[in-house]
């Protein structure tokens, strides 16, 4: 089961200022309680028994919202600040470093109406928010603003403001003690997918491996007539159209199916990267590549070549908008067209990704290891749509983990070709090449159905510290 949280649960702080109308905290309140709600996150805040009016004014507020996030920090993904005042700005920023929490943090303030500038009615939350952002810099908290310096807190800008938010907590929260399975060595000549677990244990990201010999020796004590084989091959077989593979190298695919998955849950894996050429063609006959199709499909990404970074790009895809993210290849020109290219695998795209996907065998690994032992990849066309491409590296010559990001879109121009393919639109095209070109960046690419790219710019610039080049 895919460890990335479908719901979530935000604290929040509402802000207070006494020589502000205070009735306005417990406005805020009771429109935020009927918000979260409507959205399905679950929150902690404050009650009106706890302090005055449920608000944060003072130290001992602080010292009391504090405590209460600290009884729940296993639970809380975010905290969410509002400001319907000018509020406390001191407070609010002790009550997030005594509270412990190292959590995303959005800053809402709501505008003030020109018919309500009196002193029993004004807010003042604009110069408050100012004051807030100063504060929580010091404190070296970093924090999200809303698209607008001032919105209403029932509005259609903040819901849309709170929803990216959102994302940007579960790619936060997903990606922090992620655990990456290595099956297999790298390929030799892929000298391109070297990475360095040093690095990503900075982040608190854990490498665990597993030696192709170990799973070869665990097929062997399978029976062909093991329910859990029965019950792979069925999941295989309805991932995509297998009717033209033999039933003999299905029954293999899904002893191997079940020897990864069983390590998968024994070892509390994320994300894998398989070595997916030649050995387990040479020694099984069949290729992994439904398997990696099922599972990415199922939000836990496999990435070929046992490339771990691109296993960690496509795992935080996935969380970003919970849909399933695949691994291809930056791999030809669209013609002349240079906004367009063709990105390729062999076949591991996750299936509901694909126009009418089918397994057949993998053509071009077929032509040194044979075709008749390359069955189970899969092969269909990108549907169109709009697409976030997005890529984690190592570097090791600078000591920093970096990344880039973007959107563009799966068109549908005629392509001749097999495998997982699809023909992609991304503005100045030319430049973002040339980029990952200077930056020693990888030849391979995550990709998902979404528009998300700000949200994971947000999300590991701000919070996971990975400098991240943000492509438009």
């Amino acid at each position: 089961m895919s460890r990335i949280p479908q719901q979530l649960t935000m604290g929040v702080i509402i802000g207070n200022r006494g020589f502000f109308p205070s009735y306005l905290v417990a406005e805020a309140r009771e429109q935020a309680i009927a918000l979260f709600g409507r959205l399905g996150i679950n929150t902690i805040m404050l009650d009106p028994s706890q302090t005055e009016l449920g608000g944060v004014e003072t130290r001992q507020d602080a010292k009391v919202c504090a405590e209460l996030f600290r009884a729940h920090r296993d639970r809380i993904h975010g905290v969410v600040v509002l400001l319907p005042n000018f509020g406390d700005e001191k407070a609010i920023a002790e009550t997030l470093r005594l509270s412990g929490l190292n959590v995303p943090v959005l800053v809402q303030a709501e505008e003030d109406n020109l018919d309500k500038m009196g002193l029993a009615t004004r807010r003042d939350s604009f110069c408050g928010k100012i004051s807030l952002c100063n504060n929580l810099r010091q404190y070296g908290i970093p924090f999200t603003l809303t698209t607008q310096h001032l919105c209403a807190l029932t509005g259609e800008v903040f819901e849309q403001d709170l929803r990216r938010f959102e994302q940007v907590c579960r790619v936060v929260t997903s990606m922090r003690g992620v655990r990456v399975g290595a099956i297999g060595a790298r390929p030799a000549g892929f000298n391109t997918v070297r990475y360095s677990e040093k690095l990503l244990e900075r982040l608190g990201i854990a490498v665990e491996t597993l030696d192709l010999s170990e799973v070869f020796t665990r097929i062997k004590t399978l029976r062909d007539d093991d329910i859990r084989v029965d019950e792979k091959r069925r999941i295989l077989i309805d991932n995509a159209d297998a009717s033209r593979i033999p039933a003999d190298k299905l029954v293999t695919m899904a002893k191997l199916f079940v020897v990864i998955s069983e390590w998968v849950v024994a070892n509390d894996i994320d994300t894998t990267a398989i070595q997916c050429w030649t050995s387990l063609q040479e020694n099984l006959g069949i290729n992994v590549c439904s398997i990696m199709s099922v599972m990415s499909g199922q939000l836990m990404p496999s990435a070929c070549e046992v490339d771990v970074m691109g296993a960690l790009s496509m795992f935080a895809l996935a969380s970003s908008n919970m849909n399933p993210a695949s691994i291809a290849d930056w791999n030809n020109n669209f013609g002349d067209d240079r906004d367009k290219c063709v990105l390729f695998h062999c076949g591991n795209f996750a299936a509901s990704s694909l126009e009418s996907p089918h397994m057949g065998t993998a053509d071009i690994i077929g032509t040194t290891v044979g075709k008749e032992n390359t069955c189970g990849a899969v092969h269909g066309r990108l549907k169109s749509g709009p697409v976030t491409y997005f890529r984690l590296s190592t570097d090791d010559l600078t000591g920093e983990i970096k990344a880039y990001v973007g959107q563009g879109q799966s068109v549908d121009d005629p392509l001749d070709t097999v495998g997982c393919r699809a023909v992609i639109q991304v503005p100045h095209l030319e430049n973002l090449l040339n980029w990952i070109c200077r930056n020693g960046f990888e030849h391979h690419v995550a990709m998902n159905h979404s528009a998300s790219a700000e949200i994971l710019h947000e999300a590991f610039t701000r919070y996971l510290g990975v400098s991240t080049y943000l492509h438009r």
